[in-house]
């Protein structure tokens, strides 16, 4: 979307053809530190590289803790390590563990799963987030997340789930929500976010996914999208607003890790 004149263009496209506005790639890109670190630059690819940090750490406990003969293809992860690390459990979350609706936003249960999600979000985060603005995609990916594993303790009081799909599907949910304001325009990309939404309808038909996640999220999502004005705030009681809400995104999901932390040693039984 040009931050100017807020018409839908090509993504590579710059200037804008309609105003003539230099337009910043929405691409997520990460610096590189002396050569050998590299440093996120945008929410995007921050969530993206804390994501892989958090499975390849789920992998080696994995393999640390597990029967070799017990450890599956395809890089899966242990349920019980999975568990560890706060994945969503309902008789706990009931008995006051709420972290474990945020922090398994970012578990995966194996390369496929993990890779899936990665796939969506490094084509819909940059998108959604030179749309509307870094805090507000900050804001978005941690609510959806949350809500969706709402929706999933809901239906399923005493389940255990995890992984970003819910967040994914909040991410779809809000570009399909902003785009009700774009005419024609909106009109054609709702048709190509469609094809996201059936790949990912007919890979959970055949996998255990969580739909209930998914629903949460992407309802949540497009009420975000249709409700939230796109691009960045224009007044700066507004800015400061939602660099807070942004701010308060980065403690809730800081204190999760927290205390998941603190409970990694608690007996199973």
């Amino acid at each position: 979307m040009c931050p100017n004149c807020r018409a839908l263009i090509g993504r590579d496209v710059s200037p804008c053809p309609l105003c003539g506005e230099s337009i910043r790639s929405p691409r997520s890109q990460a610096r590189i530190v002396g050569g050998v670190l590299p440093v996120p630059s945008t929410a995007s690819s921050a969530i993206v590289a804390a994501t892989i940090a958090l499975y390849a750490f789920s992998l080696y406990l994995t393999q640390k803790s597990a029967d070799p003969s017990e450890i599956g293809g395809l890089g899966q992860i242990d349920g019980r390590v999975l568990f560890r690390l706060g994945a969503k459990f309902g008789p706990l979350i009931w008995a006051g563990e709420w972290w474990r609706l945020v922090t398994p936003i970012f578990l995966h249960a194996g390369l496929l799963h993990i890779g899936m999600n990665l796939w969506c979000l490094f084509d819909l985060g940059p998108r959604v987030e030179s749309m509307f603005s870094t805090s507000k995609f900050i804001v978005f990916y941690l609510l959806t997340g949350v809500i969706g594993f709402a929706f999933s303790l809901i239906w399923s009081p005493y389940g255990s789930s995890i992984g970003a799909s819910g967040s994914v599907l909040g991410l779809i949910g809000v570009l399909l929500g902003a785009t009700f304001h774009q005419g024609t325009l909106g009109r054609e990309y709702r048709s190509q976010l469609w094809r996201w939404l059936i790949l990912i309808a007919v890979l959970g038909a055949f996998s255990a996914t969580d739909n209930a996640a998914h629903l949460g999220g992407l309802v949540s999502g497009a009420a975000l999208g249709y409700l939230v004005p796109e691009g960045e705030p224009e007044t700066r009681a507004t800015e400061n607003a939602w660099n807070i809400l942004a701010m308060i995104s980065i403690m809730i999901i800081a204190a999760s890790f927290a205390l998941m932390a603190l409970q990694m040693n608690r007996p199973l039984g």
